[in-house]
């Protein structure tokens, strides 16, 4: 098993319910030692009609993984974040 990548810049496609959509985005994590885990969080670069809170599946040539859309920018552009094996 491979280390997850510390960042990751790039394409990515992000699954809202059963529509796929192919975004950029800017991405980085950590290992977390308090709760054991690894943390990454990032910026979806592509404005999205969506509302924050929503659970989504984001997708890169390296993994695939569940995030939380958060707060979103003055561009409509969303935070993302999850916990465990990252989508880079």
């Amino acid at each position: 098993m491979h280390e997850p990548l510390e960042e990751y810049a790039g394409p990515a496609l992000l699954q809202v319910a059963e529509e796929k959509v192919p975004v950029e985005v800017h991405l980085r994590g950590t290992f977390q030692p308090i709760d054991g885990r690894f943390h990454w969080i990032g910026r979806i670069r592509t404005p999205l009609a969506v509302s924050s809170g929503t659970e989504v599946v984001l997708s890169t040539e390296h993994g695939r993984a569940t995030g939380k859309l958060s707060d979103v920018d003055p561009w409509g552009r969303f935070r993302i974040s999850g916990v465990g094996r990252p989508p880079f």
